[in-house]
């Protein structure tokens, strides 16, 4: 079997200002593809296990960028150009797809959606594929593709499985004959990001319910459920349930909506102000204190130079502690000799804006690392390396500042120890996320307290101005 294979992966935060455009992406072309073969990402996964099917694998393209602001529509024309070019030779038997689910351009509101529409004016062969927990998922797309299989962890510990899941599906597909098809059902709910991890409810009532279905129903494929990314504006934005199946599965699908209205108040999750969270830590207690910054969750598209909680932590005097900020400008001061800087506040106008320091320059370094966990959020979205750029690490009134060239989601250790910085030693410790740190901080913390500081991603929906947002 010959199986046309490519990658189209951006989750679009649509209240972002400026454009995500070609440069802002990682770009893979034909055999440039074959480099992330056995890696840990849903590419690399599909790649290695076609092997075992005998699979001929045909690459087109993979496209990836870091969550950030509407995606300039060339990148999208530009993607399918290069796809378009294989989809017309027509020597497949199948095609696979790596997306994310809520990628917005300057005109689509549907990316994913719109590129299957394109492939089904060509070809009607089957299209399976993975994509994110935080897709919007659409009608367009449950009706196009054959089957698409979404992550099931939040963080993101499964995205390579998820890719096999998926690959398996197809093979299935190709061996006995059986086509399945999508259903849709969306129960016009949006939760926060900080309300979809799925070590809690609600997500993990629903999660344990479509595991249980799949089981009980040989028809039902896959049960997706889809938690939705509310920074989208998008008239799909928000959770849905995706079976992908035989028969009908509609008794499930509306079991599922039920029973996510029961449970919708646990989703709705807000954040105490910073300020009320530094002050419930004085004296210090032992062990280590992991702040959590949704405002500015980089895994969501904020900036990660958001100086909110900064400071507040100098507010408070807080010592032996670490956050990280995303500044090349500083950087390059710092390497220029500068010792006074403005740091941050450069990247959302929600912010206020620069913070003038006084540092001491502790290291200089180069910030690529390979990640300490293959299984976590971060390698679902790169592989097994991430590339932050040229650091520096400051000191400035007891609290280290790792300030990197490139937004780095805090989802990894190795983000910190590559840079000589041993996190679990310290007292308290910001990230910039919502929930998919946890797989990193969790087995390092004392406790873990959410705060809510002025950004863009910020857990309070009510203040973002949704204009496509089904009400």
């Amino acid at each position: 079997m010959r199986i046309l294979i490519a990658g189209l992966f951006h989750e679009t935060h649509t209240f972002l200002d400026g454009l995500t455009t070609l440069a802002d992406f990682q770009i893979r072309r034909g055999d440039e593809l074959w480099a992330c073969k056995g890696d840990s990402s849903p590419l690399g996964g599909v790649l290695e296990l076609a092997d075992e099917f005998g699979w001929e694998m045909i690459p087109a393209a993979d496209y990836r960028a870091q969550p950030s602001a509407t995606v300039a529509d060339e990148v999208i024309e530009q993607f399918w150009d290069d796809l378009d070019s294989y989809v017309k030779k027509g020597c497949y038997d199948a095609i696979y797809l790596v997306l994310h689910g809520a990628m917005v351009s300057q005109t689509m509101v549907d990316v994913e959606g719109e590129i299957l529409r394109r492939v089904r004016v060509i070809t009607d062969v089957p299209v399976f594929g993975v994509f994110d927990l935080h897709a919007n998922f659409s009608p367009q797309m449950a009706a196009l593709a054959d089957c698409l299989v979404g992550y099931r962890e939040n963080p993101h510990t499964d995205a390579r499985e998820a890719g096999l899941i998926a690959a398996r599906l197809l093979n299935r597909c190709l061996t006995t004959g059986q086509r399945p098809r999508m259903q849709l059902n969306n129960p016009g709910i949006v939760w926060p990001p900080t309300g979809t991890g799925t070590a809690q409810d609600p997500m993990l009532t629903l999660e344990a319910m479509a595991r249980q279905f799949e089981c009980e129903n040989e028809s039902l494929w896959a049960m997706n459920i889809v938690a939705g990314f509310s920074f989208a504006d998008t008239p799909d934005t928000g959770v849905s349930f995706v079976a992908c199946t035989t028969a009908d599965a509609t008794p499930q699908l509306e079991a599922l909506a039920k029973r996510a209205h029961e449970l919708t108040h646990l989703g709705q999750i807000t954040d105490p102000p910073a300020d009320e969270a530094l002050a419930g830590l004085k004296p210090l207690p032992a062990g280590l204190t992991v702040l959590v910054e949704p405002a500015d969750n980089i895994g969501g598209g904020a900036p990660g130079d958001c100086t909110g909680l900064l400071r507040a932590m100098i507010r408070h005097g807080i010592e032996k502690a670490a956050i990280c900020i995303a500044d090349p400008q500083a950087v390059s001061e710092i390497e220029a000799g500068a010792r006074v800087i403005q740091l941050g506040g450069k990247g959302s106008r929600l912010d206020a804006g620069p913070l003038e320091l006084e540092v001491e320059l502790v290291a200089l370094k180069d910030g690529r690392f390979e990640l300490e966990d293959k299984n976590s959020h971060l390698a679902s979205m790169c592989g097994d390396v991430f590339d932050m750029g040229r650091c520096a690490v400051v000191k400035h009134a007891g609290i280290t500042i790792l300030i990197t060239s490139v937004k780095t989601p805090p989802f990894d250790l190795g983000q910190w120890h590559s840079q000589g910085i041993e996190v679990e030693a310290l007292s308290v410790v910001a990230v910039k996320a919502a929930v998919a740190h946890r797989r990193a901080y969790d087995k390092i913390a004392a406790r873990m307290l959410w705060v809510d500081t002025p950004g863009p991603c910020s857990s309070n929906l009510a203040a973002l101005p949704y204009r496509h947002l089904k009400s």
